[in-house]
């Protein structure tokens, strides 16, 4: 086959793919909030533990549990796949999601602790980072950053199907702030947004083959040390925001304050120790609610020989 009928398949097949999407993201859009996310949580909770991923993440309990009983996993892994299930669900509905209002007496799907800070880093005219997980809905904080006119950038991994991938950036882009995919070369663009002032958001919680070696949850791994790398070269403030997921399709953001880092001899921030310390707050956060946890990407796998 030809280099031109290849490329018009694929283009074919993009097409029919981002027709599905949005026909099945139009059918949830008339489902309601409530009833999509149920019904991705139905889903993927039935099905979920019969894929052959469900492997990876009931190995990665065993490890990390290894005195929990058997069926405490299995219930921790059903709980990840429901979570999956209403993220993946609740992608149609991210422009109505979330309805917090500053200041505002009524109570809405969102909960913010730490709006406080939020506001400092919008104020404080400094670059900021600021770091999360795949916890319950993780999209959701570069929805509050937009909302509240804090100038972000938000680190995305696009879906391998293209079609897919560009159905979702279209809801990303109509939601959140500035976007910019997780590829090589994307460093630059990073470093750019920071020194206009503006803030980077990026999920730390994926093996990254290149990375520095953290403690993460007892076990060894590697994580992307570029948000230590940023906070080293800017000297800017570092928060952790994570996502818990409450019952009846509500939300509570909380965003920590400031992180001390740890300092070489020459106060300048340690990269390791930084990664290390942004890691063991993401530990603490999956230990609390495991269920609300990724559990079946492969976050623990053989570490690099030392050369």
């Amino acid at each position: 086959m030809s280099r031109s009928k290849r490329s018009l398949l694929s283009r074919l097949s993009e097409l029919v793919m981002v027709g599905i999407v949005r026909g099945v993201f139009g059918f949830l859009r008339l489902l309601g909030p409530e009833r999509s996310s149920a019904l991705g949580g139905f889903l993927t909770r039935t099905l979920g533990p019969i894929l052959p991923v469900n492997k990876v993440a009931m190995a990665n309990l065993r490890a990390i549990f290894p005195d929990m009983d058997e069926a405490e996993r299995k219930r921790i892994a059903k709980g990840a796949w429901e979570n999956l299930g209403r993220v993946g669900t609740e992608y149609a509905h991210l422009s109505t999601l979330f309805d917090y209002e500053y200041g505002s007496d009524n109570v809405g799907r969102i909960e913010v602790d730490g709006i406080e800070h939020f506001i400092d880093l919008r104020e404080d005219g400094k670059p900021g980072l600021i770091f999360s997980a795949h916890l319950a809905n993780w999209e959701l904080p570069a929805i509050c950053a937009a909302k509240y006119d804090l100038e972000t950038t938000a680190v995305f991994r696009a879906p391998n199907d293209p079609g897919i991938a560009r159905v979702l950036h279209e809801i990303r882009s109509g939601t959140m702030g500035n976007l910019e995919a997780a590829r090589q070369g994307a460093a630059f663009a990073f470093h750019s947004a920071l020194e206009r002032g503006g803030h980077l958001g990026m999920l730390i919680d994926q093996h990254f083959t290149r990375g520095v070696k953290v403690n993460f949850m007892g076990r060894e791994c590697m994580v992307n040390p570029i948000m230590a790398k940023f906070a080293r070269q800017f000297d800017c403030p570092v928060h952790g925001v994570r996502v818990i997921r409450l019952p009846n399709l509500r939300f509570r953001l909380q965003l920590t304050p400031p992180l001390d880092l740890p300092r070489d001899e020459e106060g300048l921030v340690d990269v390791q120790g930084a990664m290390q310390m942004m890691t063991d707050v993401v530990e603490e956060w999956v230990r609390e609610y495991p269920e609300q946890w990724l559990w079946m990407h492969r976050r623990w796998r053989p570490l690099p020989k030392a050369k």
